[in-house]
């Protein structure tokens, strides 16, 4: 079963919804981050949680 390691992205309500998704794909590109989650307050906040898979390295043993 993968393993992922977590990022919770908190957004402002004043950010427009383009400068979120810029802001996001940027962490998708350079992060390798996938989006998991978002949430959506009433006063117009976000709260967005970020995943990505954790390789383990094999060590050769001889």
């Amino acid at each position: 079963m993968p393993e992922y390691e977590f990022r919770d992205v908190y957004v402002p309500r004043g950010v427009s919804r383009k400068a979120t998704t810029r802001l996001l794909t940027e962490h998708a590109e350079y992060g390798h981050w996938e989006l998991a989650r978002t949430r959506l307050y009433p006063d117009g906040s976000r709260r967005v949680r970020l995943r990505r898979r954790i390789i383990r390295q094999l060590h050769a043993t001889w």
